[in-house]
């Protein structure tokens, strides 16, 4: 009754800023690994599909429009980068983009926690007030 899309999108990237934190501490763990390949996770282009928006745009900035109906699945996956070496021991853990990625994955994930609550406070104040 009351998981609208704006609220099903909000638990969906808050699912998956809590994977990507596990991936980015897993590849940091992992900097001095030889043949250690880093690994990411994909939510953003599966959500601008589902949302019709153009790839590239600040997804979390946005109005999440209409979604379709009948099961959309907005499941992040964890996926390995295989395309680059960064050392001659294969590895490819940058450990400056593994902290840049931290601080926005935080930042991501503070913003949804953000939108979240004030959704449930506009369902708690309609609750409370509907007793009056």
């Amino acid at each position: 009754m009351f998981m609208t899309p704006a609220l099903y999108v909000l638990e969906k990237a808050l699912d998956a800023a809590t994977l990507r934190q596990r991936v980015i501490a897993h590849n940091v763990a992992n900097v001095n690994t030889p043949g250690f390949k880093r690994s990411d996770v994909s939510f953003e282009e599966k959500l601008a599909r589902a949302l019709g928006v153009e790839p590239g745009v600040e997804l979390y900035r946005t109005h999440p429009g209409h979604l379709p109906a009948g099961g959309l699945e907005l499941t992040p996956e964890v996926v390995p980068d295989n395309s680059t070496t960064m050392r001659q021991d294969g590895n490819n853990v940058d450990i400056d983009r593994e902290m840049v990625d931290l601080v926005q994955n935080s930042l991501n994930f503070n913003f949804a926690v953000q939108q979240l609550n004030g959704r449930l406070a506009m369902l708690r104040y309609v609750i409370n007030e509907g007793r009056r």
